[in-house]
């Protein structure tokens, strides 16, 4: 199955130039869809001039964020000499604590 995601130009970098092995996301209705062996189509935003195709190699549920950057090398999410507190004050840039408490977070490992 192939499943489409937007991803920030700098992220969809990092992935395109192997830095990148793990993409964070909630755990909501569209990521439960995800199984290992699927392919997920990354396009880079906000041009949407370029696509990225992956196969999703791991899925690892965490209750929260800080519990998946305290349980995953920085390294894998091409953050490397980030401190914790950077990592999670940076995912909720994104989302909000809200959407993190009501579905949970998934960290994607991916193979480009």
């Amino acid at each position: 199955m192939v499943h489409q995601m937007g991803l920030y130009g700098e992220y969809f970098k990092a992935i395109k130039e192997g830095r990148k092995t793990v993409e964070v996301r909630l755990n909501d209705e569209k990521r439960r869809m995800i199984q290992v062996g699927d392919t997920i189509e990354f396009i880079n935003v906000p041009e949407q001039n370029e696509t990225l195709k992956v196969q999703v190699t791991m899925l690892r549920i965490y209750d929260t964020f800080k519990e998946m950057y305290e349980n995953i090398p920085f390294k894998e999410f091409d953050c490397e000499g980030w401190l914790l507190e950077e990592m999670v004050e940076g995912t909720f840039a994104i989302y909000t604590r809200e959407q993190e408490k009501q579905w949970g977070t998934l960290a994607i490992s991916i193979k480009y």
